[in-house]
């Protein structure tokens, strides 16, 4: 039986990997380079768009970690080829993302099992295909998003997402930024840091909020943007020290230049060779000659050559609570299985973790095994939960979602030796829960 995946991003190249290394044959259909979208640069296969960061590595005390630490458990095409790929970014797992790529493609060859077809699928595969994964990603087609629409009969959500600029770091001037990790994690010295004085800051703020920013056509004027990726001009607009208590907090570190900075900006390095960093949090939907003048504002920045500048897109997702199975499958094809952000879920670890599901749930269909669901007490089975509806009320918006320890239920007010769990402990506790729990799913 073959197994056709629509779409060759992380979450289509995770589930096809979870099928492939069951001896199952796959087709990806990968519209690029065929057809470009509004974001992505290559025809490369897990191309990653925005930043290179897959955020924090901390499987004790952080979500995204512990998703990253039971993706390895579960033998993760993508969590392994960020690990052979990765750069130094303090507590956090950044990867070099040309060879991320390459080691993605790499291991799907390897398999034997998966073909790649470069075309754009325009409609909903009809049931002749047998079983069909739809990882299309934030920016679907729009005669596939239509398609979907019309075998849904529910309206597709959207919001906008920035992607953040990425600097040539011999143009960066060290005699004005330093290197250090906030609170000196990693290595210490894994982020450069250019500092803002108060009034350097004021006049960063008035350069955001005047700027000349990109026009919303008339169709995308009401479509709301992701609160985990605001443009830096959207939080400015928000009130003057947003950005301050925010992305630039100057918190955790030591500036050897003179006096505490009432702001930081961080740049993380984004490759292997060291090469090129990414503006750390700054999405932006400025235009592109404005971003130059304005961030060449930034002391450390002032003749700073860009590798990639800012932009903006449109994200679309499915009401996946009224449209998706516990497994994944829609309820009106249930042939067609869902995965990746378009389900809105949100973020690169997010979208590789319903992939992941995605594979190893259309497998069990088709070895004719009972379906077996991760524990809702699991940072896996939490997104899948949030993405097919399980906690969610009946009245309440449905919303993209990182994840988060709110999605995992909350650990009892005390252990086995009757002491109250407290503050982290917290944390630590439902992740070594997770873990224990995962390891009876796998």
């Amino acid at each position: 039986m073959t197994v056709h995946i629509i779409g060759g991003g992380l979450a289509g190249c995770e589930a096809a990997w979870q099928l492939a290394k069951r001896d199952m044959d796959v087709v990806v259909h990968e519209m690029r380079p065929v057809r470009a979208t509004e974001a992505h640069g290559t025809g490369d296969l897990a191309e990653l768009v925005c930043s290179n960061s897959l955020r924090s590595d901390d499987a004790q005390f952080n979500a995204v970690g512990l998703l990253h630490q039971e993706m390895r458990r579960a033998d993760s095409l993508i969590l392994t080829a960020a690990d052979a790929n990765r750069v130094p970014a303090g507590g956090a797992l950044a990867v070099d993302r040309d060879g991320f790529s390459r080691t993605v493609q790499d291991m799907l060859a390897s398999t034997g099992r998966v073909a790649i077809e470069r075309e754009e699928i325009t409609d909903i595969p009809p049931a002749e295909w047998g079983s069909v994964i739809i990882a299309t990603g934030p920016l679907t087609s729009p005669s596939l998003s239509q398609s979907l629409l019309s075998v849904t009969g529910q309206d597709a959500l959207a919001f906008f997402d920035a992607i953040a600029p990425i600097v040539h770091a011999d143009s960066i001037d060290m005699s004005k930024a330093w290197f250090q990790s906030r609170y000196d994690k990693g290595d210490g010295k894994d982020y450069i840091n250019c500092p803002l004085s108060r009034d350097q800051y004021e006049t960063f703020i008035d350069a955001l909020l005047n700027g000349e920013k990109v026009e919303f056509h008339q169709w995308e004027k009401d479509t709301p943007y992701f609160e985990g990726c605001l443009p830096i001009e959207v939080m400015a607009e928000r009130g003057r020290e947003t950005l301050a208590y925010g992305p630039l907090k100057p918190i955790g570190l030591t500036n050897p230049f003179g006096p505490k900075p009432a702001a930081v900006i961080q740049l993380r390095q984004d490759n292997k060779l060291g090469t090129l960093y990414n503006m750390v949090g700054f999405q932006t939907k400025l235009r592109h000659a404005e971003q130059v003048r304005v961030f060449r504002t930034i002391p450390g920045l002032e003749h700073a050559e860009f590798a990639r500048l800012g932009g903006l897109h449109r994200n679309t997702f499915l009401n996946g609570p009224k449209v998706l199975e516990g497994d994944l499958r829609l309820k009106s094809a249930p042939h067609i299985r869902m995965a990746g952000q378009i389900t809105g879920c949100e973020g690169y670890v997010e979208s590789a973790a319903i992939g992941l599901l995605a594979g190893r749930f259309a497998y069990e269909e088709a070895a004719g095994l009972s379906r077996r669901l991760p524990p809702l007490t699991t940072a896996l089975g939490a997104m899948l939960a949030h993405v097919t509806g399980v906690h969610k009320a009946p009245d309440q918006d449905y919303q993209p979602m990182n994840i988060n320890f709110g999605l995992l239920p909350p650990p009892p007010e005390r252990d086995e030796n009757g002491r109250k769990i407290k503050g982290r402990d917290r944390k630590a506790w439902a992740s070594a829960r997770a873990l224990a729990d995962l390891t009876d799913w796998i």
